[in-house]
C-alpha cells in the first residue's frame, strides 16, 4: 500500500536526475537537466509531441539508459539496478498495448505472477469491473479497441498497487468518463502519499492536477515550478504560459533553420 498522508516518508525525495542527457549518434534528445520530486508530488511534465518527454520518462525508469548523468527512484540506481526498479513501480507507457493474443485476465494474472503477488484473482477481478470491461475479460487483446487496450495497461499499473507511477499520456484513448475517473483515482493516490510522474500534453490535465511542472521542448527545460511560478500575471492561464515558451522556442529553431537555408 502507499504510504499515508502525514506520513514521515511524505518529504523523502524519491526521484533525483542529476545531469541526465540522451544522444542517438549526432541527435541530441534531451539536453542535461536536472529534477528532482518528492513523495506526495503529483509532478508532469509537459511538451508539443516530440519535445523529449517520453525519452525522459524510459531513462527514468530504467527503460533507457543515458548518455550522461545519474538517477535515482526510491532509492534504486536506475541505471545499475534498473529491473529492481521496475518491480517498484507502476509504469504505463506511450503507445504500448498488452500482448496481442492475451485476454485482459490472462495479462493481467501475467503481471501479478510476475510482481509475486498471490491475491491476484480479486486483484484482476476489481480492476476488470472498475474499467467497465468485464463483458472483454475472455477477448483476446487485438480483438479490443484502443480505448479498452488503454484500460488494460492502466489496470496492470494500478494492481500492485505501487507506490510512485510514471504514466506517458495515461488518458490518450479513453473516453471523458474513464479520463475522469481515473484522475479522480490518481488525485486519491496522492493525496494518501502516493507519487505520480507524469508526462502529456494535455494542458488541462496539469491544471487539475499537478502540484509542480516542467515545460520541455526540444528536449530542453523551458521552465519549471508551480502553476503560480509560471505564470507572468494572475491573468495568465496555463495555455498562456505554454504558448509563450513553447511558442519562443519553435521560433527560434525555425529561425535558425531558416538562416540556414538563406547561407545555403
Amino acid at each position: 500500500m502507499v504510504a499515508k498522508k502525514g506520513d514521515t516518508k511524505s518529504k523523502e525525495t524519491l526521484v533525483i536526475a542529476e545531469d541526465v542527457a540522451k544522444r542517438y549518434g549526432d541527435f541530441i534528445a534531451l539536453h542535461p537537466l536536472n529534477v528532482r520530486v518528492n513523495a506526495g508530488e503529483f509532478f508532469g511534465v509537459f511538451g508539443p509531441n516530440g519535445a523529449g518527454k517520453s525519452t525522459f520518462i524510459k531513462l527514468l525508469t530504467g527503460q533507457l539508459k543515458p548518455s550522461l548523468g545519474n538517477i535515482s527512484v526510491m532509492g534504486i540506481d536506475a541505471i545499475r539496478q534498473s529491473q529492481k526498479l521496475k518491480a517498484n513501480i507502476g509504469i504505463v507507457p506511450e503507445s504500448e498495448s498488452p500482448p496481442s493474443y492475451l485476454t485482459p485476465v490472462e495479462f493481467l494474472e501475467f503481471i501479478c505472477r510476475l510482481r509475486g503477488l498471490d491475491d491476484y484473482s480479486d486483484r484482476i477481478e476489481h480492476w476488470i469491473k472498475w474499467f467497465g470491461i468485464s463483458d472483454k475479460r475472455d477477448t483476446m487483446c487485438k480483438d479490443l479497441s484502443k480505448g479498452q487496450r488503454q484500460k488494460v495497461m492502466l489496470a496492470s499499473a494500478f494492481i500492485h498497487e505501487p507506490r510512485m507511477m510514471f504514466l506517458d499520456e495515461p488518458f490518450a484513448n479513453l473516453d471523458p468518463i474513464y479520463q475522469r475517473k481515473c484522475r479522480h483515482y490518481l488525485q486519491n493516490l496522492v493525496e494518501e502519499g502516493g507519487t505520480i510522474f507524469l508526462c502529456s500534453h494535455v494542458l488541462e490535465v496539469a491544471e487539475k492536477m499537478c502540484t509542480r511542472v516542467a515545460v520541455i521542448n526540444h528536449g530542453k527545460v523551458l521552465a519549471a515550478g508551480t502553476m503560480d511560478s509560471l505564470k507572468e500575471s494572475a491573468e495568465e492561464s496555463l495555455e498562456d504560459v505554454f504558448i509563450r515558451l513553447v511558442g519562443h522556442s519553435i521560433a527560434e529553431v525555425e529561425g535558425v533553420e531558416d538562416g540556414m537555408t538563406e547561407e545555403e
